[in-house]
């Protein structure tokens, strides 16, 4: 197959807008567009549109919103398009009756070396975990999650104070890259699939919830430092300054041994703030009392007064 194929493109946020804008300047032959329906958001609760969508229109796709992915209008409209191939990019989980249909099958681009990091959050554990290198995979879907052949893959270095935030946004243009490397490959014919490696898939990555945001004090500094960059900017590291919740998202680690309790909060109440750990200190960068405005840590200590 020499000329681009007909491609229907699923995704919502603006992870997946990069993969979309790569394939439209790759002069590829987009057809449809999937997305999730308008939602309420922000104080007024007005109708919001995806990120996904807002491109879309910018651009004059047609667009397709489903709010059952399972309802026959739904499968009637990928009917409609007739799609040699659909791409998935941080979208939700398709019934088998449309992954299956285009006679290409359907791709996603996950953001981990698969089958390392299968599931919704492999940014933010590779981080967490302390892993030095991450990278994207396109691969073919089939009914168990992230289980499907491989396609292409792409190695991404992992610095020792890189966010996920600051990953995302890596991985975002990469994984766009490598989508399209992946597709010129498939219509020349070079790429051939291969099957994951089973014996490889002992680190997965969960949905976070709030009692993985949770700070241990009692673990060791480098590990503690992993989470709360894992975790930045969002959902954020949770912990308690004077009883009151607050989050973490840059911080670095200071090598002394602690004088004071493992947990404690020390501050000089002008210049530092930083948190004893059971091999050396957390030093905070930033900080957000629960309800409030993140803020750089000179400007919260300005206002910080140590309860009694």
């Amino acid at each position: 197959m020499n000329a681009s194929p007909r491609i229907v493109f699923m995704g919502t946020p603006s992870f997946a807008v990069s993969s979309l804008k790569a394939l439209l300047d790759a002069k590829m032959n987009v057809v449809g567009v999937v997305t999730a329906p308008d939602k309420p958001a922000g104080r007024g609760m007005q109708l919001q549109q995806s990120a996904v969508k807002q491109f879309a229109l910018e651009h004059q796709l047609p667009i397709a919103q489903p709010e059952k992915l399972k309802s026959p209008e739904f499968f009637a409209q990928i009917q409609a398009w007739q799609p040699d191939i659909q791409i998935v990019v941080a979208f939700r989980m398709l019934p088998e009756l449309i992954w299956s249909f285009p006679p290409m099958g359907t791709l996603n681009v996950h953001g981990s070396l698969l089958p390392k990091y299968r599931g919704a959050a492999p940014i933010n554990w590779a981080i967490i975990n302390g892993e030095k290198e991450t990278g994207v995979t396109t691969f073919r879907l089939q009914h168990a999650i992230d289980t499907g052949d491989i396609l292409l893959q792409e190695r991404i270095p992992i610095s020792p104070d890189m966010t996920a935030g600051e990953l995302h946004d890596t991985m975002m243009e990469v994984g766009a890259q490598t989508l399209v490397k992946t597709l010129h490959g498939l219509i020349t014919g070079i790429i051939q699939s291969k099957p994951q490696e089973e014996k490889l898939a002992i680190l997965h990555a969960p949905k976070i919830f709030t009692k993985d945001c949770q700070i241990d004090w009692q673990q060791p500094v480098a590990q503690i430092h992993n989470l709360i960059r894992g975790l930045a900017p969002f959902p954020g590291a949770l912990t308690k300054v004077d009883g009151k919740i607050v989050k973490l998202f840059i911080t670095s680690i200071v090598n002394e041994n602690p004088k004071e309790p493992i947990g404690s909060f020390v501050t000089d109440g002008k210049t530092y703030a930083r948190f004893a750990c059971s091999n050396g200190y957390i030093q905070l960068k930033d900080i957000q009392w629960e309800g409030k405005k993140r803020m750089p840590i000179a400007d919260f200590l300005r206002g910080y007064k140590k309860a009694d």
